[in-house]
């Protein structure tokens, strides 16, 4: 059972979240929270696996902030940005704060289920929007694979999951996530079996 935190000042967002996630047998809501701050508190004690974060609140801190809080506690929920922004800044800051996911309210709910099971292992998460985003804001002559990029991607194609490639070569967590989303990025892909396909389709393992 995947026990969720819903992050959003808005309770209409907060009420859909949860008709929806409460739909399926798999998932349950264990808590809200109208504030970043609030988000935190909650998890303080454990017993979430999962925030589905928005990005920014009313007043107080950003989602971004309660990102990098929450993933700084001793049991630290996974955490999943649902947000009506798309910039760069917010995609980057997100990921690298320590969301493991990033999608948007837009999002259908087929797939926003879909990305919480994944986000709630751990599993890298964009909708489609937002990497086709980071693909186009990268697609230049210098978008090939840096040296540490082919070695998270070498460490991937082996089966490996993120915290497993942060000790091997002494990155955290959230660093290896931020390769991850600059990978899929350069090659066009949404998923970690996408991107070592396209890795050896063109050669780079």
């Amino acid at each position: 059972m995947i026990r969720l935190l819903l992050a959003d000042d808005h309770a209409i967002v907060r009420a859909g979240l949860r008709a929806l996630l409460e739909s399926a047998p798999d998932v349950v809501v264990a808590g809200e929270a109208a504030t970043a701050e609030e988000a935190v508190t909650c998890c303080g004690a454990g017993g979430v696996d999962l925030v589905l974060m928005d990005l920014r609140f009313g007043q107080g801190k950003s989602g971004v902030d309660a990102t990098a809080a929450l993933r700084a506690l001793p049991h630290p929920p996974h955490v999943l940005v649902v947000t009506n922004y798309d910039t760069d800044a917010d995609i980057l800051g997100a990921i690298e704060a320590g969301a493991c996911g990033y999608i948007l309210k837009d999002t259908p709910p087929a797939e926003l289920l879909a990305a919480v099971r994944g986000a709630a292992t751990g599993e890298s998460v964009l909708s489609p929007s937002v990497a086709s985003k980071l693909m186009t804001r990268v697609r230049k002559p210098d978008s090939t694979l840096s040296a540490r990029e082919i070695e998270v991607l070498v460490l991937v194609a082996d089966g490996h999951a993120n915290r497993e490639i942060g000790r091997r070569l002494f990155l955290s967590e959230t660093t290896v996530k931020s390769h991850l989303v600059h990978i899929y990025s350069k090659l066009g892909v949404k998923s970690r079996t996408s991107a070592v396909a396209r890795a050896r389709e063109l050669g780079v393992l």
